[in-house]
């Protein structure tokens, strides 16, 4: 069939696609969400726990009343959604070729992309887990789901690799399902998750957490029985001489996320070494015109609130330029991260006036310290930060106006 043409097409109809879909169409576009699963929402369906929705709609919600909120705001609108739609592949031309029940295998055409893909979650063989491979290892977001919506306990003694926010969450649900959760360990020495979710999640219910530490082997077959861990050195290996055994029939791993990108083989936008997501400007456009960027597709977040906020920004951005409303740009400067800091985003911003938000993580826990925010020979701020943690991103707003050159975002310590 011929093509299928839309101002503005949302590949993903999680949080951040119906964000970016509503905020394309509020600047006049056509808009079309392409969703892989049975329904809007992405993993905010699985996630039934409280925190959501304080900061963008000033209330606490579980994640399908967020996702609801967003999916009936969508349904009211003229947006189209194709879901159990699977995109095959993107060019640079913006030219989807996609799978679904409803057309087949179809071609669409768009003015611009939207990337809302999201990300997935770490294995077992991508971090190399050592021992047998026994039933009972789950990704902590695959347990999290045959809990939440299948209705299934995955386990009855349970132990937790990383101790990433679906792993704290985790060991909370399974607490609570009954489950008793002897362990959690942490190969780094501090938490890569909210310091709330450490605090109820592990704290309230007294389970354990040993930061240092990694799982040695896993032992058990055709379930899993039991697993030897040990404390790891400066350079992150196992002190075999210290390990320790603990008996559970079920092993999570939280051992991060990894932004969906795979789609982007085919194009030439380029992709961030630290984050695995795109590199964008703060239009959250590639350096492919007309392929922007946003939500955990393009760096992980731990709040979905700045995912909607980065989202809106995303989709307005590519409406305007489908329609060709997009005002002209500045001179680009770029902003690197250092000492201390892990990454920034946006990597690239325009001079010129307003405001812009820059987004950082930090690589280790400072205490005490000062960020520092230069351009060129300028210095565009000098914050001071009693505590900074790679489990929570910061972000500084900056003025356009004020950017001389290059930027560089970093602490003193």
């Amino acid at each position: 069939m011929g093509n299928l043409l839309y101002d503005v097409v949302i590949i993903g109809g999680g949080p951040a696609g119906m964000a970016a879909a509503l905020a394309a169409r509020k600047q006049g576009a056509s808009c079309l969400i392409l969703e892989r699963d049975v329904r809007l929402g992405g993993i905010l369906n699985q996630c039934i726990h409280q925190g959501f929705g304080l900061h963008y709609f000033g209330e606490e919600m579980t994640g399908p009343e967020y996702a609801d909120r967003f999916r009936k705001l969508v349904e009211a609108s003229d947006i189209e959604v194709m879901l159990e739609s699977m995109v095959l592949s993107l060019t640079d031309d913006k030219v989807l070729t996609v799978l679904s029940p409803k057309l087949g295998l179809c071609h669409i055409k768009a003015k611009a992309v939207v990337l809302a893909m999201g990300c997935r979650e770490r294995t077992a063989g991508a971090i190399a887990l050592p021992g047998s491979r026994p039933a009972g290892i789950y990704t902590a977001g695959m347990a999290q789901k045959i809990c939440n919506i299948d209705g299934y306990l995955v386990g009855k003694e349970v132990v937790i690799l990383g101790s990433g926010d679906i792993g704290l969450i985790m060991a909370r649900r399974m607490t609570t399902e009954g489950a008793k959760v002897k362990l959690v360990l942490e190969l780094m020495p501090f938490s890569s998750g909210l310091k709330r979710n450490i605090v109820q999640c592990l704290d309230d219910y007294n389970i354990p957490i040993k930061f240092s530490h990694t799982i040695t082997r896993v032992v058990g077959s055709p379930r899993m029985t039991g697993l030897y861990y040990a404390p790891v050195g400066k350079d992150r290996k196992p002190i075999l001489e210290e390990e320790q055994y603990v008996s559970a029939d079920t092993l999570l791993l939280s051992v991060g996320l990894i932004p969906e990108n795979d789609l982007l083989g085919g194009t030439k936008v380029e992709l961030s070494r630290i984050t695995s997501g795109a590199v964008v400007d703060e239009n959250r456009m590639t350096n492919v015109d007309g392929i922007f960027s946003c939500g955990n597709v393009l760096h992980v977040h731990d709040l979905v609130d700045n995912v909607s906020h980065e989202a809106e920004i995303a989709g307005e951005s590519a409406a305007k330029y489908a329609l060709d409303k997009f005002e002209n740009q500045g001179e680009t400067v770029t902003v690197t991260a250092k000492d201390g800091v892990r990454y920034s985003l946006p990597q690239r911003i325009h001079k010129g006036e307003g405001k812009v938000q820059i987004f950082f993580r930090t690589g280790d826990v400072y205490k005490n310290c000062r960020l520092i925010v230069e351009s060129g020979d300028d210095l565009l701020l000098s914050k001071k930060c009693q505590i900074l943690a790679p489990g929570e991103m910061g972000s500084v707003i900056i003025d356009k106006a004020k950017i001389t050159g290059d930027i560089v975002v970093r602490l003193e310590v």
